[in-house]
């Protein structure tokens, strides 16, 4: 059966696909609302058993509360913040720069070795973040970056999962199209940048994605690496907020929440067409 939409014509099975699709959409997007929808929530809302879902009397008291509440911190409210933004920042261009570099010799050039180093990504893939907690400090400590911006940037730049990715999308690349550029005069360098990361640019805007995320949300490393306030980040001083306990500031803590979800999710806006491309896998067929 067709159902004329507007100028658009579809059957019944897409009419029903996308109907479906368009309420799981919905369904999923009600953890964002409820967090913008409660940081909204004044004092009185915040309390209410059984909860109230969508605010009745939206106010920005919350964060006008959170400013007074950071003045019980140590430092600046906008120094965790920025410890944020510049270490998540540096992450990302550096881990994505670092898988691409190392994918392109691996998936377009032939030298001894090869195949064992690829191997030893895959197994690295095995071991979780906890198993090379202890190296990982020692390694940091031996290095003497403890405190620094380095300690919280360089152990998160070899990422096993981002080289897969760079690789198995480099491989896609036809062989003809790399020779061309080089009859053409183009340098390595010139082939990797003008050719390469272009054609492979939903990879590497998922590993942005990815990587961004990850920073963003690591509560570990601050804790770990870092000795004074100032070198902390967000998370920390949202669990500072929690651990003081006071019900008055349940508001703040609120408003602080969707200022920390608020990022990656416009940074996924901005790139989901990339990621979609990429968990569709569409590549460049030879």
């Amino acid at each position: 059966m067709i159902i004329r939409v507007g100028k658009f014509k579809i059957t019944s099975g897409e009419f029903t696909t996308i109907a479906a699709l368009t309420i799981l959409a919905a369904f999923m997007s009600l953890p964002l609302i409820f967090v913008v929808s409660h940081a909204l929530k004044p004092i009185d809302e915040l309390f209410l058993f059984p909860p109230r879902f969508i605010v009745r009397n939206p106010t920005l008291r919350n964060f006008q509360d959170l400013l007074i509440a950071t003045y019980s911190l140590n430092v600046p409210f906008i120094r965790y913040i920025f410890n944020s933004v510049f270490v998540a920042f540096c992450t990302v261009l550096g881990g994505v720069l670092l898988a691409s570099l190392a994918a392109y010799p691996l998936a377009k050039h032939n030298f001894p070795g090869r195949h064992a180093m690829f191997i030893v990504v895959i197994a690295a893939l095995m071991f979780t973040p906890q198993v090379t907690a202890i190296p990982r400090y020692l390694v940091v400590y031996q290095l003497g970056i403890i405190d620094t911006y380095f300690a919280l940037v360089l152990p998160n730049l070899a990422i096993p999962y981002a080289l897969f990715l760079m690789k198995q999308f480099m491989e896609q690349i036809p062989a003809a199209l790399i020779e061309s550029a080089k009859i053409d005069g183009a340098t390595e360098w010139t082939v990797f940048w003008r050719v390469v990361m272009p054609l492979v640019t939903p990879a590497w805007a998922t590993l942005v994605i990815i990587i961004f995320v990850g920073t963003w949300n690591d509560i570990w490393a601050p804790l770990v690496f870092t000795r004074t306030e100032s070198m902390r980040t967000l998370p920390i001083a949202l669990q500072t907020l929690i651990s003081q306990g006071s019900v008055a500031r349940q508001g703040a803590y609120a408003a602080a929440t969707f200022i920390m979800i608020t990022p990656p999710v416009v940074l996924f806006t901005l790139v989901q067409r990339r990621v979609i491309a990429t968990m569709a896998h569409s590549g460049i067929k030879a």
